[in-house]
């Protein structure tokens, strides 16, 4: 279905402009008549791909999205029809991306379209998880009970993330301090010291040297190792982006040592479980819910996992044998998935799992931080101590030095 640009003349007398979507452009005239429009100018907007690059740069925040899906439950569960709960939730918004894409919600429903379909156009707003949780609740008639969900889903996900921003500050301001520290260090305050040993002709000591070496390339070299430092990190978060990449990235992720491995497995596990159970009590069937989890975890390794599981419930093996077969998986989660199959309360065991994990997340990132701030500051010392101790070690010869040039 084309988008359209138009430009109309209201039974009032009035000229609006706006977005629509159809089939083509006979489709598009006969929507604006059914509004009671006339249209004036009618263009077809660019293709999807170029649409994107028109929008590359827009954004809803987590908070908009999750107060407009709460108010759009309230309104239909008042029984207002989707239409009329639209046009109030266009004009309410705050934020002026999110009221064009209402705008199309409710142009593409007044043509015909499910709500689901009408989402599924904007996957940059609305993700695969909200459109199959609004197709679910299209299909049970709990459309305002879904939409409940779904705020309640974005409103988890935003807390978890936002801990784990809140946990890479720290580490970020350090080690940026201390790179800066080095850099100046080496660039203004060793070659004072490298102009004092020059005068004394000494011979200096191993790490003295190749202190004064570095000190010399960053200074007279700066133009290669700048660029050959950004280029790196940037081929880096490049690479990083690949399929190959990727995966080698999240593997390596489960492996950091210090426990950081297993808090990284716990923030995957605390996103894949808070989904997927938010789809099962949605009614969205087992097989399309483990798929959606396993692409929205967050990690490669966790996704192929759950794509693997899917493979055997779909040959009929209950959720719990593979989860138990796949060291990846934690025991206390097969576990739990086993009493929630066997008792016929899988949605409220998937969701107890979540909320454990979301607990562990928050208590491994506190003393997770309490181990790293020591050793960062450790780091940070040994750093200047051996510029330091490089610059001074010739200082212990210092008199010998000049002694031996006095007459």
């Amino acid at each position: 279905m084309a988008g359209f640009a138009y430009s109309a003349i209201s039974i009032d007398g009035l000229e609006t402009v706006g977005e629509i979507h159809a089939p083509d452009l006979e489709a598009a005239r006969e929507q604006l008549r059914i509004r009671g429009l006339l249209a004036h100018t009618l263009r077809e907007l660019p293709a999807s791909g170029e649409q994107g690059m028109r929008t590359a740069f827009k954004k809803i925040k987590p908070r908009s999205m999750q107060v407009f899906s709460r108010q759009f439950a309230t309104m239909i569960e008042a029984g207002l029809n989707i239409v009329a709960a639209l046009v109030i939730l266009e004009e309410q918004t705050d934020d002026a991306y999110l009221a064009e894409v209402i705008a199309e919600l409710r142009a593409d429903v007044e043509g015909g379209l499910l709500l689901s379909q009408a989402m599924a156009r904007h996957p940059k707003v609305f993700d695969e998880l909200y459109v199959s949780m609004v197709q679910a609740g299209e299909a049970s008639g709990l459309l305002d009970n879904v939409l409940d969900r779904v705020a309640d889903q974005i409103e988890k996900a935003t807390k978890l993330k936002r801990r784990v921003k809140g946990a890479m500050v720290y580490p970020t301001v350090v080690f940026t301090f201390a790179t800066l520290v080095l850099v100046a260090m080496l660039m203004f305050i060793v070659p004072i010291f490298a102009k004092i040993f020059t005068d004394l002709h000494g011979q200096l000591p191993l790490l003295t040297r190749g202190v004064l070496a570095a000190s010399g390339v960053l200074r007279h070299q700066w133009y290669i190792v700048f660029p050959l430092a950004i280029g790196l990190i940037w081929g880096g978060l490049r690479y990083k982006k690949t399929e190959q990449g990727r995966q080698q990235w999240d593997r390596f992720k489960l492996r950091i040592p210090m426990k950081i491995g297993e808090v990284v497995l716990k923030v995957v596990m605390a996103r894949l479980l808070r989904t997927l159970a938010t789809l099962v009590a949605a009614g969205v069937d087992i097989i399309k819910a483990l798929e959606i989890s396993g692409s929205t975890a967050g990690n490669w390794v966790v996704e192929k996992a759950i794509a693997d599981v899917r493979v055997k419930v779909q040959e009929g093996v209950p959720i719990a044998e593979p989860l138990t077969a796949d060291p990846v998986f934690p025991p206390m989660v097969s576990q739990m998935v086993r009493i929630g199959e066997e008792t016929g309360e899988l949605e409220q065991m998937l969701s107890k799992i979540a909320d454990f994990y979301e607990d562990e997340v928050d208590s491994a990132i506190a003393n997770l931080t309490s181990i790293i701030e020591p050793i960062m500051m450790i780091g940070v010392g040994m750093m200047v101590g051996v510029i330091i101790i490089a610059m001074y070690l010739p200082m212990f010869k210092m008199m010998q030095l000049i002694g031996s040039q006095a007459p």
